[in-house]
């Protein structure tokens, strides 16, 4: 079923699996719970958005050097590293009294996530080996992570309604135990394999400022606009900073990110393929849910638990996906899931503002959940084929970058196309036509995707080498530091 490269393999994705809910679920559990949290804090309401955006600012901007971080010194130490501070931060922000003090803990679960997310996913892709048992093991880690998404919508109305606003910070601390409390018995120590390497300072500085420059930018456009003097600027000096940090990279013998890799179809291929998919996922579980609320009338409670089809869907479809891919290759279910998913978003582009949750969304819900299962896992599997184990943190923070900045310019711009489209009116039949031409473009993304596996991954799952030999090894038997390890020819 399995090879285990070093692990026990029940209990590293029993944990994986766990942590990667609470990420995930911290994404969307906090959405519904805004009004409330405005009103309980007194936030601006300018200010209120910083509660989505500084999670994604921290989040996005540094998981490149969590990555990386897991391959210097333990994937299992980043892992508890993450837990205890996205646990703190969380208790932090339940207890907060002033706005800031709100902010500050979401900024410190990015942070902590940035170290989580990617630890996770290396610690999976280093326990079992390319195959069935990985993709097996990252349809669980898929389906998760999807689950969590979507039942955060449910959580955070019916935590609002009933719990109180507190308690969409407060109930991730029994997740954070409960992932904790698995790591002793099930996840081995590691000890740090990269001996006298240094890590990239220069790289990380330019990677962070880039990254968090870019979503800083994206996600301020909705108070500046796209074509605002500040928007320009920071976007301009976002790219200046990763230009920067590409020739850097380019050079350095121990790189945050070694660009060779991208060199490979099936991680270069994934990662273009995930930011799309997030792209189109992010926004249209943006769009359906303004258009329940804004449009059909349907409160926070009632709106998560009409995302339940659509978890049911994430789920089967990532079961789908396991299963062909583990026979076949992952470019088999990611084509087939993209097609699925971009029908199923053309189908929701086709809202009405005199619709209903029957008639209007869980045909759509279901059809495009189950297609986006078929993506998930696959996209996974192909982003770590072929990486060597000592650069799996590497290659993991690469695709959760991918997979948060997809969704957040996806979100972003699309969100713009819709107001755009809508202009100042408010009346439902105005705004369900907004959110039906953005639902119309995530479909479009999908397309692009599927066009993404057909066009640069490879047919199939062949045997495959290491993008980097195996680590030479001194007389101790520790590995040598990276830059003496030569790519393979």
């Amino acid at each position: 079923m399995y090879k285990n490269l070093g692990g026990r393999p029940g209990g590293v994705l029993a944990a994986a699996a766990v942590a990667q809910f609470v990420v995930a679920l911290d994404m969307s559990v906090v959405n519904v719970a805004l009004p409330a949290i405005r009103t309980a804090l007194g936030f601006a309401p300018l200010d209120l958005s910083w509660v989505v955006h500084v999670y994604a600012l921290t989040f996005g901007g540094l998981l490149l050097l969590g990555g990386r971080a897991c391959d210097l010194y333990g994937r299992r130490r980043l892992f508890v590293l993450g837990l205890a501070v996205f646990g703190l931060c969380s208790l932090a922000g339940g207890l907060a009294q002033e706005p800031w003090q709100l902010i500050a803990a979401r900024a410190g679960q990015g942070i902590g996530a940035a170290a989580l997310a990617p630890a996770a996913l290396a610690m999976l892709t280093t326990t079992f080996a390319e195959g069935p048992g990985r993709v097996r093991a990252l349809g669980v880690w898929s389906a998760v992570n999807a689950a969590g998404g979507a039942l955060g919508v449910l959580a955070g109305g019916l935590l609002t309604e009933y719990a109180g606003w507190r308690w969409v910070m407060l109930i991730n601390l029994p997740i954070v135990a409960a992932a904790l409390a698995l790591v002793p018995a099930g996840v081995p120590a590691d000890t740090r394999q990269t001996r006298g390497e240094r890590p990239d300072a220069l790289g990380a500085v330019l990677a962070t400022g880039g990254t968090g420059l870019l979503v800083y930018g994206i996600v301020r456009t909705d108070a500046r606009g796209w074509g605002s003097p500040a928007t320009l600027t920071t976007l301009a000096a976002a790219a200046l900073l990763l230009t920067a940090f590409a020739l850097v990279e380019s050079r350095t013998p121990a790189p945050l990110l070694r660009l060779g890799l991208l060199r490979s179809r099936w991680v270069a291929g994934a990662n273009v393929l995930v930011f799309l998919a997030a792209a189109g996922q992010f926004a249209a579980f943006y769009f359906v849910s303004l258009y329940m609320q804004r449009v059909l009338g349907m409160g926070a409670a009632a709106t998560g638990a009409a995302f339940l089809p659509f978890s049911a869907g994430l789920v089967a479809g990532t079961v789908a996906a396991t299963r062909i891919a583990a026979a076949r290759s992952p470019r088999a279910s990611l084509v087939p899931g993209a097609l699925v998913a971009a029908t199923g978003l053309a189908w929701f582009a086709c809202i009405s503002p005199d619709g209903g949750f029957l008639t209007d969304v869980l045909g759509p819900s279901v059809l495009t959940s189950v297609g986006a299962g078929l993506v998930l896992a696959p996209a996974a599997a192909a982003a770590t084929t072929g990486v060597a184990r000592r650069e799996a943190g590497m290659a993991s923070g690469l695709l959760n970058s991918s997979r948060q900045l997809g969704g957040c310019i996806g979100l972003t711009v699309l969100a713009t196309l819709a107001a755009h489209r809508t202009g100042t009116a408010t009346d439902p039949a105005a705004l369900g036509d907004g959110y039906a031409l953005g639902l119309a473009v995530t479909a479009v993304l999908f397309l692009l995707a599927a066009a993404v596996a057909i066009g640069v991954l490879p047919r199939r799952a062949t045997a495959t080498r290491p993008l980097y030999s195996a680590a030479p090894q001194n007389t101790n038997g520790k590995e040598l530091p990276n830059r003496v390890v030569k790519p393979l020819p």
